[in-house]
């Protein structure tokens, strides 16, 4: 009799086992944590996604859009506990690699339980940010319309103070007229003819300079809700700073330089731009393996 009771209890440890071993369970997970400050939430299809660094090799964590609250991601325990860094992108629209986009927004190593994450040594530092800018047509012949352009110059010299970006990001200046943002092109030079010039006019020459003269709409550009020749007189300039690849046409937030254009007009009337050097920060937490 004790005999039986002895292989009884072992038949039913055994099963025990199997089951708390059964391939459905699956690998465990444990919760990590992360919490920021300055991030906004994605509404134009980018989003954002975690990256934890195992043995040199970037290991994705789930999506998300709103940052504003703790985001807690479940990942693999192992993956954790090992975890020596972690990374935060924007990911594009629509976006189906497994590798991370170039565009890192905070990274930080972890030190016990948390990773305190930095915007200044993936980006930029944006401590020391100053910039002008002109109303001015030199695309076009007449003397008279320099309503009509904006350009981030003071007269013939480069007038942005902007560090240079990490991978994956560019500047990109903007008016917003009445609602309606407009790129005047990205770039990654103050002193360099930036990525595009769209509305241009004709008979002039483009300078070697980041901005637009707002003349003609080409037909191909689905522009609407700006009348052209379009006056930036009285409106918002500011430059972002933006994931270029994240094909979304709307601005980033991060916004390091603005001004209102005021009504003087001409090369030698330039308007001071305030600086906005916050950037963006956080903590990634884990348990304590």
């Amino acid at each position: 009799m004790m005999i039986k009771r002895k292989m009884l209890a072992c038949i039913l440890t055994g099963g025990l086992l199997l089951t708390g071993c059964s391939k459905d369970d699956g690998p465990a997970t444990e919760v990590l944590s992360i919490q920021t400050i300055g991030l906004e939430r994605l509404t134009g299809g980018t989003s954002y996604q975690g990256w934890l660094v195992v043995n040199g090799e970037a290991k994705p964590t789930e999506r998300f859009t709103d940052p504003t609250n703790t985001v807690n991601l479940s990942v693999l325990a192992s993956d954790l506990e090992d975890a020596t860094e972690f990374l935060l992108s924007i990911e594009p629209v629509n976006d189906t690699d497994p590798e991370p986009s170039g565009a890192i927004i905070l990274k930080g190593k972890f030190n016990g339980t948390s990773a305190p994450l930095d915007f200044e040594s993936v980006v930029a530092d944006l401590s020391a940010t100053s910039g002008q800018f002109v109303l001015h047509t030199p695309t076009d012949e007449a003397s008279d319309n320099d309503e009509f352009g904006v350009w981030f110059r003071n007269g013939g010299s480069a007038s942005l103070t902007l560090p240079a970006l990490g991978k994956g990001w560019k500047y990109e200046g903007w008016v917003d007229f009445d609602g309606k943002k407009v790129s005047t092109g990205t770039f990654t030079k103050v002193n360099a003819i930036d990525d595009a010039n769209f509305f241009k006019g004709s008979g002039g020459t483009i300078p070697p300079y980041p901005g637009e003269d707002f003349l003609i709409i080409p037909s191909q550009i689905p522009l609407t809700g700006v009348t052209f020749p379009a006056d930036v007189r009285g409106k918002e300039v500011f430059i972002t700073i933006e994931p270029f690849e994240d094909r979304d046409p709307a601005p980033f937030f991060i916004k390091p330089l603005s001004a209102n254009a005021g009504v003087t007009t001409g090369l030698n009337n330039p308007v001071d731009m305030t600086s906005d050097n916050a950037m963006p920060s956080g903590r990634a937490t884990r348990p304590n393996f």
